[in-house]
């Protein structure tokens, strides 16, 4: 089973990730938090398990997504873990800002349900013929 951080402060988001993961009938562990303070919080714990990536959203409260992709790179086993933006932000300068960031992909949520499951059809077919360190 994969381990997958999602970092997401929509309650309705967060759900419809876990709703497109149980259709498509993915072995993903969830690991959800709903800002990027506390997702650097739960990779500080002791014993954690790593996730094999991370879900991120821009703009939520505390610590957005791009102030969490700046605090991971002081973080060198954090800095490793693949992250994948998946925002409404359709804006150029956080694109690039994130791909600065070195991030892994950036996706923008489709409103369609249908092609949101496509969404995270892609990732999971990514990730599972990828190979990357631990």
């Amino acid at each position: 089973m994969k381990e997958v951080l999602l970092v997401e402060d929509d309650f309705v988001d967060a759900q419809t990730v876990r709703r497109a993961v149980k259709d498509l009938n993915l072995a993903y562990n969830i690991v959800h938090r709903k800002n990027g303070q506390e997702a650097l919080d739960y990779l500080a714990e002791e014993n954690v398990k790593y996730p094999h990536f991370i879900l991120l959203d821009i703009n939520m409260p505390v610590m957005n997504g791009i102030e969490f992709l700046e605090a991971r790179k002081k973080i060198d086993i954090v800095n490793t873990i693949p992250v994948i933006v998946l925002t409404t932000s359709q804006y150029e300068t956080d694109r690039l800002t994130c791909f600065q960031s070195n991030i892994s992909g950036y996706m923008v949520k489709p409103v369609d349900y249908q092609d949101f499951i496509e969404v995270v059809k892609a990732i999971d077919q990514y990730w599972t013929l990828s190979e990357y360190p631990h």
